[in-house]
């Protein structure tokens, strides 16, 4: 059993900063892929930013240059800062783990989430 339990949400202004953070436990291969998604009402859940346990990043094109994810793998945690944010980026955020290294194939785990909202 996996658990995703994110934080670091809330109110902030149009141009203001947040921090979200996730951090997992349970049975994890040390192989895998952590990321965000998020999901504004009446709209279906998108990748925000995703980041695997080498390093190696990808990020939604509306986020490129504003958002920043980064991970300990020690820690089994991942982060996601943003910068310059919009009332567009207001949403529920979501984090996700998918492990790589299991014989029977990938397997994905999901956050509760936890709500952003940008406006004056």
């Amino acid at each position: 059993q996996v658990q995703l339990v994110e934080s670091g949400g809330g109110l902030v202004q149009p141009g203001g900063s947040l921090r979200l953070s996730c951090a997992a436990s349970g049975s994890i291969f040390r192989i895998n892929s952590m990321g965000w998604h998020r999901q504004a009402p009446g709209k279906q859940r998108e990748l925000v930013a995703g980041i695997s346990s080498g390093g190696s990043t990808n990020y939604a094109a509306s986020v490129k240059g504003r958002f920043t994810i980064s991970r300990d793998n020690a820690k089994n945690t991942v982060y996601l800062q943003m910068n310059s944010l919009k009332p567009e980026d207001t949403a529920v955020y979501y984090c996700n783990l998918v492990d790589l290294g299991s014989p029977y194939g990938p397997k994905g785990y999901w956050g509760q989430g936890t709500q952003v909202t940008v406006s004056s």
